[in-house]
């Protein structure tokens, strides 16, 4: 570790430690993802955050808009139904848009998201009303907040590199 990276490091948030339901433990894993990847937006300018971390131009305003698209996508529009176009999950970033208004955006598909899971807590096997994958049934919550613990926790992860890369941060 070099001194700039010591400079940077910041405190490591442990998983949460908890003994509940099934709906409450996977929320709360979902919901330390989500902070992960929001964390890593933490002290850094508009520009560093568009800036790329990899060749194929992934930065970390893209990840979090991806990743709310991702969360309206799946929650919003197959889950509960909602009548709307899907949200561009694979968009690029605007060119103005700030690290402020990414994370704002993000925190308020959570909290719909989350609405609609506690909605579906007390029966976490019911179908939604469609898929985003073609010719797939609609998915069950529980499979739901699954592979949104797995997309963000994967996510999270690509976010930590960029973030290191960008200026030696590290930790969650």
């Amino acid at each position: 570790m070099t001194e700039n990276t010591a400079a940077r490091k910041r405190s490591d948030v442990r998983p949460p430690g908890l003994n509940a339901d099934e709906p409450t433990t996977l929320l709360t894993f979902l919901d330390y993802l989500r902070e992960a990847v929001i964390g890593k937006t933490a002290d850094l300018s508009d520009e560093d955050a568009r800036r790329p971390g990899v060749a194929s131009g992934t930065s970390l305003l893209w990840l979090v808009r991806h990743l709310t698209a991702v969360e309206l996508n799946w929650f919003l529009w197959a889950y509960r139904g909602d009548d709307v176009e899907p949200w561009d999950d694979d968009a690029p970033s605007p060119g103005g848009e700030t690290v402020a208004e990414s994370v704002a955006a993000y925190r308020a598909a959570i909290a719909r998201a989350n609405e609609v899971a506690a909605a579906a807590a007390g029966d976490l096997d019911r179908p939604g009303v469609r898929s985003l994958r073609p010719n797939a049934e609609a998915p069950s919550m529980r499979w739901l907040l699954v592979h949104m613990i797995e997309e963000t926790g994967r996510h999270a992860g690509h976010a930590d590199i960029i973030r290191e890369q960008l200026d030696g941060a590290i930790g969650r």
